[in-house]
Order: structure tokens, then C-alpha cells, then sequence
């Protein structure tokens, strides 16, 4: 077709230089096209569509194909090796899917990060890529669901990773780069009356049987922050170790740190003397923790960004930092044979473990070794090793006898040691689990422990006496439900225990202690656990019940708690120790207590769905193969099984049990087939055999194959009578 009166180039000029800004009218007004012309234009932006050299956008604006609109909303869907985000646009026809790359030093805000929905103003390059710039953060659109991409006959689905979601059917061409096999956040399309709804990737994470992805998609699903803005970074990096200058010089002081293994930030060190101003029977104990306030200063980037994270996060393969690295494993990190600064408090106890007197100073110290908690145990039980030696009697004898004097007074004060077991997942080179086993728990443990609530008692009481704001770490008395939940359970097992004896930690002690032999032990001591209340953080100290004590804060992990830095600026304040001190105000603390208290549920959570992911992904080689286990819970859609060798719990549906009907019994947590009364209950031996493990989801199928009961079990009441006429009126029967 001849074009007479329109300049085809002139039209797919202004196009090109208005992307998302032209629509039929607007081109015509700018190139003078007039009358009858109009009708060719029509035609002409027709044929240029067909051709594809431009599709039709949003509200009728025509844009180059594959060229972006000035303005575009975009994803974030990773971020670099330099810390630079890589964006992809939604895919709407005036955004076709394009990368872009964002430098986090244009925001000062909370930085976004993978998941994000960006307004992002795009300039196209003489190369035809994009620089771009961000404008805003939006808010994340609501529905989006964390899942993989399976193929199905008619496209794809995406099965999420929560139980309690639908799938989603996936339009192909808004797949993205994804393909089946991965894992991907997706936000459905809009509204549907029928059938599945339809959805967009907005992000990928990675393949969905790669193990260092689980840890990536336990962090989307809870929308845990993983990049600091350039500012933050900026102050980290231009932290300085801080001069002596007033501070009290302990670089000649001998303190250690002792963590684990894998540990990677030490923001604790310990000294331990003969208390010389007394008979020689008390200790002086010194317990040095980094100074964070001194780098992160109340209003600053650094302090947004950790008071919104709340804590740190630790994975099996990677840690979510509350600071930057050069801080968290950098600056504030007591390195041996760095000059660190800390915050400082001496304790001196008597003989019976009373803590008499104690104060608190900044300091700078160096501290004289890195040990492991496995390390320390072997020089004490006389298995010295070249670092070791030379401390055992200057530094861990001394240590050791403080913690059995603190230890001796714990126990005569009553606190509740439920001392549970905890999983130790090992890692291979790809990130697979190579094994996993009970962690154990030695005096080490124990000993620094020990020291840290002391010093956290140390803190309380000082804030309470000069009158200073600040988070208690508290605990409440458990709830009368609860407790009545507990006794029942108790009775069911022939332990009877009333709920009026459960008033303090000492009774519950007196109550672990009874079934230390007990075979369900472990069992018991969860379902004590599930009777607690939930720890928080609040301005109003009302105490520590589990620990027995009046005047309890969090002091020794500013690292890695924001609830630690707030009581470090008040103490600084109230010891006028220097500056980076605040005064907070009560009210607001209200409301920080309870967003970092959310944070760490929301971290804990996070490390219990990558946890079972990785038993699941360990087990998938497993499916058909046999394990023993114990019963620890029953619900009414079937039984939870702890398998002994993982430590990990899996589900056997009460449809799997037999061919007859069973009762739930609630009193006793137990059912019980109503023919002929065979009853499976908590605490009950199992042969349990593998049948799914899905790392998905994190869970584990089970079915049973041997049972042994621990008890013989009689259902009462109008369930009991029931079962009876049942299995009266079978007899007759036959």
C-alpha cells in the first residue's frame, strides 16, 4: 500500500520517542494529520501492529514493541554479586518483559528487595539497554503465592508451598523465564468466578530440587529483608574501631568467646577470677559484649534497617544479618587478637552463687582466643588441645567453677530446664544434607548460658534503678487452659499431676524431674513447653517465670537482636557512659516490643520451614525404607510421628490405620477403632514406613507398620459405651 500524505519513519519516529505516551490522537496531533488523513492513519498503525513493529497498550496508547514506556512498574527478581537488583517489568502489553538493573545508592529508604514491586522510570540507551531509576516502592499487590511450576495438559500450574493455598494456572506467556521445575512467586491475573485462578511469575528463585533455594523461599515466604540500602552499607564500611579515649583498656585481659563451630560473629567474651576482695570462695566475672552503639546511631540508616529486620536469621546454609557483614562479622565481631570496643559488665558472686554487686563501663578489648564449645568441654574433661592448654588453668578453670556456683544457685532457686533436643544439619559442597542428627548439649552450653542470663539480670536491675525505659525480655505464668490441657495429658499417661501444682518454675522442675526415666520424657517435656506462654519484649518488666526471676532483659546480642541495642543505649544513657545513648520513650516502646517480638517469630519460623525441607530433601532417597519412631501427637485427621534417627516429625492419616471406624479421643489423645478397640495415643512405639517426602512443603507421609502401645487404654464415657454396643453386638453376630 502507497502512503501519500503520511511519513511512515515519522510515525514510528514519535512512537519511538513517546513510548507509552501516543495514542492515535496524540500522534496525529503531533505530525498535523487532519480530515480524512485520520482514516490512514488508522490503516497505517493497523498494518504496523500486524508486522509487529508496535502493539497496542494500556488505555489505547500505542508503543513499540519491545521497547519500554518511560515509566514502568517492575519486579524485583535477584540481586547481584554487587548488590545491584535485577528487575523484570510484569509483562502488560505496554511493558513487555525486559531486565533491568537498579543500583540500591538511589534509595535511602528501606531498600527493596527480591519480591518487590518498583515504579521505575526507564531511559533507553544508543544500545538499546536501559538505565533506570527508581521512583517508589509499591506495595505488594495481595494474593501473591510462593510455589513450583508444574506442566499440566491445557499449560501450567503452580502448586504452592503452603498447604492451605490453591494452585494457580499460569498464563505461558507470562511465565518468564521460568519453567516447570521451579520455584517462582506468582500474583493471580484478577477475579475468577470458575475454575483455578490465573496468575504471573513475578519472580524466580530457582530450581525447586536445588537445596540452597530452601532458605531463599522460606525468606519470600515471610517477606524477610535480605538487601541493606547504600547508605546503611556506606556506614558500615566507614565504621572505625573506637581509641581508647576514657575507656577502660582490657586489652590485656584474657577474655575468650566460645560458640559454635560455624559460628561466625562472637558478640560475647568471658573472664572469670577468684573474687580476691572476699574469703576466696566467690568469683568476679567479667562479661564483655560488642559495643553496636557505638556504630549504630538512633535514627540513622543502619538503625532502620535493623529495627526492621528485628533479629538476625540463621539458615543451616546462610545468615540473614541484622547489620551489614563489615559489622556483623567485621567491626563488631570479637575477634582474637583485634582491638574491638564493648560494653563491659563486672559480677561479682559469692559461694552460693548470689550475685552481690556489679557495674557496667565501655572498654576496649582484645580478645585472647576463638574456642568452640566442643573444644572447651574436652580441655575441661582432660583433653587439652594446642589452644586450649595454655588457658585450662588461668581462664577455663576459673570459668568452669563460676558457672557450677551459678549453676547450684539456679537449681535451688527453681527455673524450668526443659533442655529439648535440637537437630544439627550437616551440608555438602551443593548444599544437599550429608547428615543429620541430635545436637548434643554439653556443660559448655550450659556454663555460658548461664553467664549471659546473669549478665542480662545485671542490666534489668540497673535500668530499673536508675529509672530508665527500655524492652524487658518477659514471660508471663502460663494460662489456667493450658495448664488444665497439661494435667489431663498427665493423667492420661497414669501421671497424675493437678494443675494447682503447676503455680511456679520450681513445680515444673519437680515434675521433669519425676519422668527424667520416663520413657516419654522428651514427649512431656514438649507438652510442658506448649503450656508456657510466649516470651516478648515489652517496656513493663513483669519478670521471667521460666528463668524465676524478677528483673530480666536481653543485654549480650546486640549483633544480632535490635531488642540488646535499645538496652545498650539506655544503659550508656544512664551510666552517662559516652555518647550513643538515647532515652526512649515508654509508649513507643510499646510498639517496638511488640514488632521485634513479631520479628523473632517470624525468623523462627523461617528456620523451622528450611529445616524441614532439607530433612524432606534428605529422605526423598529413602521413600519405601522403614524407621522407628514414637507417636508424640494425635489429631483428628491422623498421628504425628517422631522418627528417631532424624529427629524430624511425619503424618500418618488416620485413614491408613484400618478398615474400621476410629474414635478420637481428646482427654487422652488417642484413638480407638470401634470394632475392636486397638488404640493408638501419644507416647505409643512405632514401625513407621516412608511413603512421600516432599521438600516442597517441607512434610513427610507416613504409614504405620508396627505399633506397640505404652499403656493399655480404655475409652469412657458416652464414646466408650458406643464402642461397647458395637463390639456386643459383632459377638452376637458371629
Amino acid at each position: 500500500m502507497v502512503r501519500r500524505r503520511l511519513d511512515r519513519e515519522a510515525v514510528l519516529r514519535h512512537i519511538s520517542e513517546n513510548p507509552g505516551l501516543s495514542t492515535k490522537r496524540d500522534i496525529a496531533r503531533a505530525l498535523g494529520v487532519k480530515g480524512s488523513d485520520r482514516v490512514e492513519l488508522k490503516a497505517l498503525l493497523r498494518e504496523l501492529q500486524q508486522e509487529g513493529l508496535v502493539e497496542r497498550g494500556r488505555g489505547r496508547r500505542i508503543v513499540p514493541h519491545g521497547v519500554l514506556p518511560r515509566v514502568v512498574v517492575a519486579m524485583v527478581t535477584a540481586v547481584d554479586e554487587d548488590g545491584d537488583l535485577e528487575l523484570t517489568t510484569t509483562g502488560h502489553a505496554d511493558a513487555p518483559p525486559v531486565t533491568l538493573r537498579l543500583d540500591l545508592g538511589q534509595t535511602k529508604r528501606r531498600p527493596p528487595g527480591v519480591g518487590d514491586r518498583l515504579l521505575v522510570r526507564t531511559d533507553r540507551q544508543d544500545d538499546g539497554s536501559y538505565a533506570s531509576e527508581l521512583i517508589r516502592v509499591l506495595p505488594r499487590e495481595g494474593g501473591r503465592v510462593i510455589g513450583m511450576v508444574e506442566a499440566a495438559a491445557d499449560g501450567y500450574l503452580l502448586r504452592p508451598t503452603s498447604r492451605k493455598k490453591p494452585a494457580m494456572r499460569l498464563d505461558p506467556h507470562l511465565l518468564g523465564d521460568a519453567a516447570p521445575g521451579d520455584l517462582v512467586a506468582a500474583e493471580p491475573l484478577g477475579p475468577q468466578r470458575l475454575g483455578l485462578a490465573r496468575g504471573r511469575v513475578v519472580a524466580r528463585y530457582g530450581a525447586a530440587d536445588d537445596p540452597r533455594q530452601y532458605s531463599r523461599l522460606a525468606a519470600a515466604e515471610l517477606d524477610l529483608p535480605e538487601t541493606f540500602s547504600a547508605e546503611a552499607l556506606a556506614l558500615a564500611e566507614a565504621g572505625q574501631v573506637p581509641a581508647l579515649d576514657g575507656r577502660l583498656d582490657l586489652r590485656d585481659v584474657p577474655l575468650v568467646t566460645i560458640d559454635g563451630a560455624d559460628a561466625r560473629d562472637f558478640d560475647d567474651a568471658v573472664h572469670a577470677s577468684v573474687d580476691e576482695q572476699g574469703d576466696g570462695s566467690g568469683f568476679s566475672l567479667l562479661v564483655a559484649i560488642a559495643d553496636v552503639a557505638h556504630y549504630v546511631r538512633p535514627g540513622d540508616a543502619l538503625d532502620a534497617a535493623a529495627r526492621e529486620r528485628g533479629n538476625s536469621v540463621y539458615f543451616p546454609d546462610r545468615v540473614i544479618p541484622m547489620l551489614p557483614e563489615a559489622l556483623s562479622n567485621g567491626l563488631c565481631s570479637l575477634k582474637p587478637g583485634e582491638p574491638r570496643g564493648c560494653l563491659v559488665v563486672e559480677m561479682v558472686i559469692d559461694a552460693q552463687g548470689k550475685l552481690l554487686r556489679h557495674r557496667f563501663g565501655r572498654g576496649l578489648m582484645r580478645s585472647a582466643a576463638r574456642l568452640t564449645y566442643e573444644q572447651v568441654q574436652a580441655a575441661l574433661d582432660g583433653a587439652p588441645d594446642e589452644t586450649t592448654g595454655p588457658l585450662l588453668q588461668p581462664v577455663l578453670r576459673p570459668l568452669h567453677g563460676a558457672w557450677q556456683t551459678l549453676d547450684a544457685a539456679r537449681r535451688a532457686r527453681g527455673t524450668l530446664d526443659l533442655d529439648l533436643p535440637e537437630r544439627a544439619i550437616e551440608l555438602g559442597p551443593d548444599g544437599a544434607p550429608t547428615h543429620i542428627a541430635t545436637r548434643e548439649r554439653l556443660d559448655a552450653h550450659r556454663m555460658i548460658e548461664e553467664f549471659m542470663v546473669l549478665a542480662n539480670v545485671a542490666a534489668a536491675e540497673t535500668l530499673e534503678q536508675r529509672r530508665r525505659d527500655a524492652l524487658f525480655r518477659i514471660h508471663d505464668r502460663p494460662d489456667a487452659a493450658k495448664l488444665e490441657a497439661l494435667a489431663q495429658f498427665l493423667e492420661g499417661l497414669d501421671l497424675p499431676w493437678k494443675a494447682a501444682g503447676l503455680r511456679s518454675p520450681k513445680d515444673f522442675q519437680r515434675l521433669l524431674e519425676k519422668v527424667r526415666e520416663h520413657p516419654l520424657s522428651d514427649v512431656i517435656s514438649g507438652y510442658v513447653l506448649r503450656a508456657q506462654a510466649q516470651a516478648v519484649y515489652s517496656p513493663d518488666n513483669r519478670g521471667h517465670f521460666g528463668l524465676h526471676l524478677r528483673h530480666y532483659a536481653h543485654f549480650t546480642s546486640p549483633i544480632r537482636r535490635y531488642a540488646d541495642l535499645i538496652v545498650h543505649r539506655a544503659l550508656i544513657d544512664a551510666l552517662d557512659l559516652g555518647k550513643a545513648g538515647a532515652r526512649h520513650d515508654h509508649a513507643a516502646l510499646e510498639g517496638l516490643g511488640q514488632a521485634v517480638s513479631g520479628c523473632e517469630r517470624r525468623a523462627m519460623e523461617a528456620e523451622r520451614k528450611t529445616a524441614d525441607r532439607l530433612v524432606a530433601h534428605y529422605l526423598r532417597e529413602r521413600v519405601g525404607a522403614r524407621f522407628d519412631g514414637r507417636i508424640t501427637g494425635v489429631q483428628r485427621a491422623g498421628l504425628f510421628v517422631r522418627l528417631d534417627t532424624v529427629g524430624a516429625d511425619g503424618f500418618v492419616p488416620v485413614s491408613t490405620l484400618g478398615a474400621e471406624f476410629f474414635v478420637f479421643d481428646e482427654t487422652q489423645l488417642a484413638f480407638f477403632g470401634e470394632r475392636s478397640g486397638t488404640h493408638f495415643g501419644v507416647g505409643d512405639r512405632v514401625e513407621v514406613e516412608l511413603r512421600d517426602a516432599d521438600s516442597l512443603t517441607g512434610g513427610l507421609l507416613l504409614g504405620l507398620v508396627e505399633h506397640t502401645p505404652i499403656t493399655e487404654r480404655q475409652l469412657k464415657g458416652r464414646l466408650g459405651r458406643r464402642i461397647e454396643g458395637v463390639q456386643r453386638r459383632r459377638g452376637r453376630r458371629r
